[in-house]
């Protein structure tokens, strides 16, 4: 796990917890699943490691103070970081654009965005 951590990130041990996490589900499903199936196991493999987490947590977005909708996050984890899993062939520009922007609307610090589709396990942190 010692290779997930990296002091550079802020919460990098929590975040090096998660992306443990992504593997293991990863290395014992493999891809080609649907995203579904991948938070599920995911949920069960945190709740395991003893990772809280409220999952498909839903949160306001805001335009200049003003409220002007919804979105769900695939996993709110310990109230810090946000957690977006994709099951696509392989992560593309929008996919990091689009948690940037999540990070943004949510005014969060820290994401992950996790790829259980390709043959690897992809993961980028994102950070505001």
């Amino acid at each position: 796990m010692s290779e997930l951590v990296n002091r550079r990130y802020p919460e990098s041990e929590l975040t090096g917890r998660i992306i443990g996490c992504c593997m293991e589900v990863h290395r014992f499903l493999g891809n080609g699943f649907q995203e579904k199936i991948y938070q599920k196991a995911l949920a069960m493999e945190m709740h395991l490691q003893k990772i809280t987490f409220s999952r498909e947590h839903e949160m306001e977005i805001f335009y200049k103070g003003t409220h002007i909708g919804n979105r769900r996050v695939d996993f709110f984890v310990e109230g810090k970081i946000m957690l977006e899993l994709k099951a696509v062939k392989c992560l593309e520009d929008m996919h990091l654009a689009q948690a940037i922007n999540y990070l943004e609307a949510y005014n969060m610090h820290i994401g992950l965005l996790v790829n259980f589709g390709a043959k690897s396990l992809e993961f980028k942190r994102v950070m505001k």
